[in-house]
């Protein structure tokens, strides 16, 4: 039995009063003359910060501020920067590839075309001919002002003649060239995934049904898909770290999530190297195989939560049940499922609820989302009820009006992963005029239903947060495509990449506000979000990110 962690309200307990007390210590760390945006239950906007230890003691204005500082206190004077609570990702695979971090070829930050097959041929120059350049998203085509494309087999051949090309498009398409090919001998292979041309050769590009084989058949990560990369411990390392440090750059400073590399992260909490909070799931063993699902559902009741600190901690089950379907958001209609296996699903469900633990829980289409609430609301009529649970559905993209007011009416969360940041041309090509409203987020928001945004990062989707609020604020895609005609205020989106991402993870008393008593998680950016023109959120850029009142990145523009 896992019980859910008391939550203190804090407002007023930790006032601003009893911070400016004349036997309060001096504040160790001192903001002033800022625009800080607090994201408060107000949207309060101040001054200054002041910060003692790893938590804010006092928001208001400079004047007030600059008394609480000592001789000992260090001053920044932000000079009119803006100050925005650390961004919370709800859902994303930080840990688990972050671990080849250094190892992949990354197109972040890159809008050309030449620029991203340049980069593919300074990969392949460093290493050995024959070895795996891969890049396993993150990106799209739609990204290159200059050729917007798929990668075509010629192409990448021209620019890596020598070592095999796997560059992994969203989950949803991979481009390979002739030595990839030829390595993992895919022209041999009968499948009827392997695109051709006229003449029976391999095109080299491949849809979502042969992503997993291709990438299990490359094994470039020695291991199988969607398992732990097993890599040398110092790579792992190396790579993980340098993921941390271009989080911080982006302003991340929490996530949900797997805890894939747990123990390497709480190595760094001990080296004092911890650069993001990470709220884990926890899911049943039991293996693969005859009686695997008997043995999951047997060991849910003994699984322990909310037994870690405020760095890490399980918090819920993630990200599926077994049973359901009808869930492949790249297809224009789904397989029919079986009520057996909805039925199955409603086993998990059922389990999981009589045990008081969270979940979050995959679901894309309008189909499979139907399929989940009609266990829950089963299971609500039966006397098993998850609105003391603040369970969530996450991605999805198909989520209907009438499906937003029945998750309210069980007091669920709403996570949106908009990997149509990256597949907004994909799913425009697949399903028409409806992907404009995948998701229909202005219809979220106006519902009140509890939401957040998060990215599902990093294979498929981008990570920064900056362009995640740029798509919810203009509804554009990555290169600038109008992708979603429902967007949000600017208001809404920070709220839902701050504040309602701290109460999902039951941190609302804690994290996702600027607030006395909070952890000092904070970013410093170089324009102000509230009055930039919209199509410049996207460009924003942090300048100073700390995560408990310590600094992890900062650029020197202070």
């Amino acid at each position: 039995m896992t019980r859910l962690p008391l939550v203190l309200l804090v407002a007023g307990v930790i006032g601003f009063s009893l911070s400016l007390g004349a036997q309060q210590p001096a504040a160790d760390l001192v903001l002033t003359n800022g625009k800080i945006i607090t994201v408060d239950a107000q949207f309060s906007i101040a001054q200054a910060v002041a910060i003692r230890g790893d938590r804010i003691v006092a928001v208001g204005t400079s004047q007030e501020i600059a008394r609480l500082a000592g001789p000992g206190t260090r001053r920044i004077d932000l000079r009119g920067r803006a100050v925005v609570p650390g961004f919370i990702d709800n859902h994303a695979h930080f840990q688990e590839e972050g671990a080849y971090w250094t190892l992949e070829l990354r197109f972040d930050n890159i809008d050309s075309r030449r620029a991203a097959l340049e980069k593919l041929r300074a990969k392949a120059q460093s290493l050995k001919p024959g070895e795996w350049v891969y890049n396993l998203g993150g990106w799209s085509p739609d990204q290159f002002a200059d050729d917007k494309k798929p990668f075509t087999r010629d192409e990448l051949d021209k620019y890596a003649p020598n070592n095999p090309v796997f560059l992994q498009f969203s989950r949803a398409e991979t481009f390979l060239n002739s030595k990839a090919i030829e390595t993992i001998g895919l022209g041999t292979m009968k499948e009827p995934w392997i695109q051709r041309d006229g003449s029976g050769r391999p095109t080299g590009v491949i849809g979502p049904a042969g992503n997993g084989p291709v990438r299990d058949a490359a094994n470039f990560l020695d291991a199988p898909n969607g398992e732990r990369a097993n890599l040398p411990r110092d790579v792992i390392v190396a790579s993980s770290l340098a993921m941390l440090r271009d989080l911080s750059s982006a302003g991340l400073t929490a996530s949900g999530g797997d805890c894939t590399f747990e123990e390497l992260h709480r190595e760094f909490q001990s080296q004092g190297r911890a650069a993001m909070r990470f709220f884990c799931f926890r899911t049943a063993p039991g293996g693969r195989g005859a009686g695997a699902l008997e043995k999951q559902l047997a060991a849910i009741p003994s699984l322990k939560y909310f037994d870690g600190d405020e760095w890490q901690d399980h918090v819920n089950w993630g990200e599926n049940f077994v049973g359901g379907g009808g869930d492949n958001l790249y297809a224009a209609t789904q397989e029919p499922v079986s009520q057996e296996s909805w039925n199955t699903w409603g086993r998990f469900a059922r389990e999981v609820v009589k045990a008081r633990i969270q979940a979050m829980i995959h679901t894309q289409t309008e189909v499979n989302i139907e399929g989940k609430l009609q266990q829950l609301e089963q299971m609500q009529k039966e006397g098993l009820s998850v609105k003391p649970l603040r369970w969530a559905l996450m991605h999805m993209e198909q989520v209907t009006p009438a499906q937003i007011e029945r998750m309210k009416k069980l007091n669920m969360f709403l996570a949106v992963h908009p990997r149509e940041i990256v597949t907004g041309g994909l799913l425009h090509r697949v399903h028409g005029d409806k992907a404009f409203g995948y998701p229909l987020l202005r219809e979220i928001q106006d519902s009140g239903i509890m939401w957040g945004l998060g990215t599902d990062a990093f294979e498929v989707n981008q990570y920064r947060p900056f362009q995640t609020l740029y798509w919810a604020v203009t509804g554009k895609m990555i290169g600038g495509t109008v992708v979603n005609t429902h967007p949000v205020s600017r208001e809404a989106a920070l709220i839902a990449h701050t504040r309602s991402n701290a109460y999902l993870f039951f941190r609302e008393a804690d994290l996702g506000s600027i607030q006395a008593g909070h952890f000092a998680d904070l970013v410093v950016i170089d324009r102000d979000y509230l009055t930039v023109p919209a199509d410049q959120i996207k460009d924003i850029k942090p300048v100073l990110t700390m995560v408990g009142g310590r600094t992890v990145f900062e650029t020197g523009a202070n």
